[in-house]
């Protein structure tokens, strides 16, 4: 299916795509009970990797991530454009700051890990990389990561289908139903080469982590209105997709099994710059 879409970094820029930005708000509490959390092996080895436990969650959201930290013994402060997004993850007891990376002032405030799930897409690369080495302390480490995920072709060729007949003029309506996982691979290496132009980290490392869940029909056509590519649909483009899928998961009983790849860039503040 086209991916949902472009959660990860690569081009065309999304950072320049504020409305698509900032639409997961629309409904950020099927946003919060949708999405899927992080591995927990991801999780911690980020914390292993760092000198301390003071964490900046970059484009927190409702703060799913951001919760994991927290429950690793990580002290978080996130920070969100989306008020809306902001206030959930308030709600779960997460700090959080309402501004874009770029435009966020650090105060004088620095960090042991800064962290980006899911959204260092929307981040301008000539600015974030250069910002996290900032309010990074020496040593620390910043850990962008997300996850690649396409349902089987049974259910992604259908989804395809109707995008493209309900919303044509979507930017997304002309992606494949399918990416392959090196497209994916491609956009963490962008990302790598980036942090490699600041002078200002170690070597980044690239991480993997694989895993499945089972979806259900109802948690399928949940999780789906919670993607860019169908955030600002009207209601009755949305239903007309979400009818196609529906009908295309009853055809396999109901269910399948999505294979997840998680992938991350990571790479350590280099000491004295």
């Amino acid at each position: 299916m086209p991916t949902l879409p472009r959660e990860q970094p690569g081009p065309p820029q999304p950072h320049h795509a504020r409305r698509t930005a900032e639409s997961f708000g629309t409904d950020a509490r099927r946003y919060d009970e949708a999405r899927p959390a992080y591995p927990d092996d991801l999780v911690a080895r980020v914390v292993a990797g760092s000198p301390g436990p003071d964490v900046l969650d970059v484009g927190c959201g409702t703060g799913i991530a951001a919760r994991q930290f927290r429950a690793a013994g990580c002290a978080v402060l996130g920070v969100e454009p989306d008020a809306r997004m902001a206030d959930l993850a308030r709600a779960h007891g997460v700090g959080v700051e309402v501004a874009t990376f770029e435009a966020w002032d650090p105060a004088g405030r620095t960090f042991d890990a800064v962290t980006a799930a899911q959204s260092w897409h929307w981040v301008d690369p000539a600015v974030g990389a250069r910002k996290a080495a900032r309010v990074l302390r020496p040593g620390g480490r910043l850990a962008v990561f997300g996850h690649v995920f396409e349902p089987p072709a049974e259910v992604a060729e259908p989804f395809a289908a109707a995008f493209r007949r309900v919303a044509p003029d979507s930017p997304f309506s002309g992606q494949p139903a399918r990416r392959p996982l090196d497209a994916y691979r491609a956009g963490y290496a962008r990302t790598a080469e980036q942090l490699r132009a600041t002078g200002h980290f170690h070597e980044p490392e690239q991480w993997r982590f694989d895993w499945e869940r089972r979806y259900t029909r109802d948690q399928w056509l949940d999780l789906l209105p919670t993607t860019g590519g169908l955030t600002r649909l009207r209601p009755d483009r949305l239903a007309q997709i979400l009818t196609a899928v529906g009908d295309a998961i009853d055809a396999l009983g109901g269910h399948f099994t999505m294979p997840y790849v998680t992938l991350a860039t990571t790479a350590v503040r280099v000491e004295g710059r």
